[in-house]
């Protein structure tokens, strides 16, 4: 199984901009899809972005649309959320997983918390 560890979250003013990471080992992530999921205090996790292993096709919730670019570096095994114009509905704790068989896989463990305040 991939093991997986987000990094770059923190508090930020509305309006700003973070980039998140995510870094994968266990296995490569080759031919594998990758997602970006968030949860906030009191709701379900949530996907945000998604992108497919050539990168040659992307999803975003509708509430992250123009805002959020998700990308990936095969070579590095690595996953970026790069989020700009931020809100304070933003704030969560964000993970990433690996879509295997149809399903997304992440430990859910700690992810990397994104506070949007003032």
């Amino acid at each position: 199984q991939v093991q997986l560890v987000e990094s770059g979250g923190g508090l930020v003013q509305p309006g700003g901009s973070l980039r998140l990471s995510c870094a994968a080992s266990g296995r490569t992530l080759s031919g594998l899809p990758m997602g970006w999921f968030r949860q906030a205090p009191g709701k379900e996790r949530a996907l945000v972005a998604s992108i497919t292993w050539s990168g040659g096709a992307t999803f975003y919730a509708d509430s992250v649309k123009g805002r959020f670019t998700i990308s990936r570096d095969n070579a590095k095994n690595m996953v970026y959320l790069q989020m700009n114009s931020l809100k304070p509905e933003d704030t969560a704790i964000y993970y990433c997983a690996a879509s295997v068989g149809g399903r997304w896989q992440s430990d859910w463990g700690q992810g990397t918390q994104v506070t949007v305040s003032s």
